[in-house]
């Protein structure tokens, strides 16, 4: 099923977003161990989520898989970011 239009653009400005706040996050010598760092970030990818969830529309279905979608594409851009 696609997904449509208005989620299709929630997940883009998600994902524009994201991109955003994990570039602001750029150290030359980090405050806090990778390790910390991950568990920022996983705690951001679940914040993000639970956020847009709210916000998309369709049958239940619809957001659902808009709400994966955004889940793979957030955490595509975990491991590349500015990819996306």
């Amino acid at each position: 099923m696609a997904l449509l239009q208005t989620n299709k653009d929630l997940i883009a400005t998600g994902i524009k977003e994201f991109n955003i706040l994990l570039y602001q996050q750029v150290f030359s010598h980090p405050a806090v161990p990778e390790e910390a760092m991950v568990t920022v970030v996983n705690d951001w990818v679940n914040f993000y989520i639970n956020y847009y969830r709210q916000q998309m529309v369709g049958e239940q279905q619809e957001q659902h898989e808009a709400v994966q979608e955004l889940r793979q594409q957030l955490d595509t851009v975990c491991l590349f970011p500015g990819q996306i």
